[in-house]
């Protein structure tokens, strides 16, 4: 069942025009690390804060008006996120080529933002890590949504378009929109003397850095238009797959870093004959252990035939820091790939044994990873929808542990619970740090409620039988 969200009010948020530094036309071309997102559906995250005894005054006098008066600031930094991706000759003479576009003059840009309430006060059971239904958290993530939990709190919702910006840029917006919301309270001060970010908060939006000597940008802008014989094809991203929300569950689990160290003696153990050099990051034991679960989950409720079913898993790849030469960290937009391997479920099987596999086959992919890696992404993309359509499985990753998503502090304190919607249409899981800032993994999951059951189990099994003596 659907939570129940009563819209108050729908505004168009836009950059501060009274501003000294007031937003000015701005036309910024995507790269080829943009362009090969162009299709796909949007990133949604949810900030839950927890305020005990929150009053519907005190949210819509104090905190709604500061929130979206600091958005405005924000988006002055960050003028892409308040265009849109339209159709515009790159040069005279040139053909039509997507491009971000933002015009002060066009009422049409902006950022729109929701004000809702919660009329089902679930807050705790939404911000916690228990199975929830996938629906439930829907009503809280149209573009920018803003809803009250009576007495209990408030939630952010945010719909990012994946063509714009990746998830660490993506990040860099949200801590930028709390640093200024955070400065109008503790300063007290004008908006011209508090809309100064940090250095590193501060875009970087020079696409002179993604250098393409090799043709990459047509290379993807080919992929998703040379079948459209129009001038200018749509835009739109493609449509979701065939998913029935209302069978979909989530949950998160965490790892602490007790539990990573058994995952990494347990491969320690198993590999001392082998003696082969294996990454074992945080990053790559968590991933395994998550993917291994997942796997057998799946197995548990599907037919026997499952065994056979092709499995392609991997991650993305954050690339500022392996151009040559290197992109800032604050460069905004995307500058991501993705690194995947192809195998078969029954590798997967029996938990200690399909963990190792996974950790050999990750971390392999980790070594393997080098600047011109993301070449070869075209040729990957057409085999990996080639074997979707034939029913394969497709474990990915969204998010990062290195983001701080949990240090997203508007003035309110921190967030109680950080999610990414999205995962129940990519089929991604969700990594972040954990919230209590002790070493560990939040892992999120969407599943069907059996499968979830299932993995639950496996989860905890796995790590139980870490502890026992070999």
């Amino acid at each position: 069942m659907a939570a129940k969200v009563v819209e108050q009010e729908v505004t168009k948020v836009t950059p501060l025009r009274s501003h000294s530094s007031s937003a000015q036309e701005l036309t910024l071309p995507l790269t080829y690390f943009d362009i090969l997102w162009l299709k796909f559906p949007p990133v949604e995250r949810i900030f839950f804060y927890e305020i005990t005894g929150l009053a519907s005054d005190f949210f819509n006098s104090e905190i709604v008006p500061r929130l979206k008066h600091s958005l405005s600031l924000t988006l002055l930094h960050y003028l892409p996120l308040a265009g849109s991706i339209v159709w515009r000759p790159q040069a005279q003479d040139q053909q039509q080529q997507p491009v971000i576009y933002y015009s002060p003059d066009d009422d049409d840009y902006g950022v729109s933002v929701t004000v809702a309430v919660s009329c089902n006060n679930d807050f705790s059971h939404l911000s916690g890590n228990g199975i929830r239904g996938d629906v439930e958290f829907h009503p809280l993530v149209p573009h920018c949504c803003l809803t009250l939990f009576p007495d209990r709190g408030f939630s952010i919702g945010v719909s990012s378009h994946h063509a714009i910006l990746d998830g660490k840029s993506t990040t860099m917006f949200v801590k930028s929109w709390a640093y200024l919301c955070k400065q109008l309270a503790e300063l007290e001060q004008e908006p011209s003397n508090v809309n100064v970010l940090p250095e590193l908060l501060t875009p970087v939006f020079d696409r002179t850095l993604i250098k393409d000597p090799k043709g990459l940008y047509m290379r993807y802008f080919n992929m998703w238009f040379s079948s459209d014989p129009n001038s200018k094809p749509s835009l739109k991203v493609l449509p979701p797959v065939s998913v029935d929300f209302n069978k979909l569950v989530r949950a998160s689990f965490v790892l602490t870093r007790e539990d990573i160290k058994k995952l990494r003696d347990s491969i320690n153990d198993l590999n001392d004959s082998k003696q082969k050099q294996l990454h074992l990051s945080t990053y790559v034991l968590t991933l395994a252990y998550a993917y291994v679960c997942i796997v057998n989950a799946k197995r548990e409720e599907e037919a026997a035939a499952a065994a056979n079913r092709d499995v392609i898993f991997g991650f993305p790849v954050d690339y500022r820091s392996r151009l040559n030469p290197s992109a800032p960290l604050n460069y905004f937009g995307n500058c991501v790939g993705r690194v995947a391997e192809f195998a078969k479920a029954s590798d997967f099987m029996q938990l200690e044994k399909g963990f190792a596999f996974a950790v050999e086959k990750l971390s392999d992919l980790v070594k393997g990873i080098d600047a011109d890696a993301f070449e070869g992404s075209k040729e990957q993309i057409a085999q990996i929808m080639a074997k979707l359509k034939q029913g394969a499985l497709l474990l990915s990753v969204a998010g990062s542990t290195h983001f701080d998503v949990y240090g997203s502090d508007f003035g309110w304190g921190r967030p109680k619970k950080v999610e990414i919607m999205s995962i129940d249409v990519s089929g991604a899981v969700s990594l972040a740090e954990s919230r209590d800032g002790c070493g560990g993994v939040e892992v999120g999951v969407v599943l069907e409620k059996p499968q979830m059951e299932a993995f639950a189990s496996l989860f905890r099994d796995g790590l139980d039988a870490s502890d026992a003596p070999r």
